[in-house]
C-alpha cells in the first residue's frame, strides 16, 4: 500500500496543485483515464471547501490530503481541523452538510455552498463517506484501481 500525503496552507490557489497531484497519482495507481476528470473534480471540490471552512473558521493549520493506493482501490481523504459537533443531512442520500457548530453570520458557505459542494462530490464519486468530530472533518472518496494497466 503507497501512499502520498499532501498539507497545504488553506489558500485558494493551493487547491489546483492539490487537484494536479491527485490526478497524478491516480494515473500510476491504475485508475481509468476517462475517470481522471472526475477525480479532478472531486479532489477540487472537497479542498475548496476544506479550505472555506478553514478561513471562515480562523484556522489556521494546513488542509490535509492522504492519497493511498491499494491493491484495487485508490482513495483520497482530505481533511480539515474545524471542530463541530456533528453533520447535518444535505439530502435524501443522506451526504452531511456544514459543522452544526459554524455560526451562521460568520460563515461564508451557510448559504447553502457547502451542500452544493457536497452534493457535486456525491454525483462524481459513487464511495463517498463524510464525517466530523472535535477533531475537524473528512471527505474520504475512493475510486476503483488496477495497478497492472497503469504500467502497460
Amino acid at each position: 500500500m503507497a501512499t502520498v500525503e499532501l498539507l497545504f496552507s488553506a489558500q485558494p490557489e493551493h487547491v489546483r496543485t492539490a487537484r494536479l497531484v491527485a490526478a497524478a497519482v491516480a494515473r500510476r495507481a491504475g485508475v481509468d483515464e476517462a475517470v481522471l476528470d472526475e477525480v479532478r473534480l472531486a479532489v477540487g471540490e472537497a479542498c475548496s471547501r476544506a479550505v472555506g471552512l478553514h478561513r471562515s473558521n480562523g484556522v489556521t493549520t494546513p488542509v490535509r490530503v492522504v492519497l493511498t493506493e491499494e491493491e484495487k482501490t485508490f482513495s483520497i481523504e482530505v481533511g480539515d481541523e474545524v471542530p463541530g459537533a456533528g453533520v447535518a443531512a444535505a439530502d435524501a442520500a443522506g451526504v452531511p452538510g456544514a459543522r452544526d457548530s459554524a455560526p451562521a453570520e460568520e460563515f461564508d458557505d451557510a448559504d447553502g455552498e457547502d451542500e452544493m459542494g457536497l452534493a457535486v462530490i456525491r454525483g462524481l464519486v459513487d464511495d463517498v463517506e463524510v464525517s466530523a468530530g472535535e477533531d475537524g472533518g473528512t471527505i474520504r472518496m475512493s475510486w476503483p484501481a488496477n495497478p497492472d494497466a497503469a504500467f502497460a
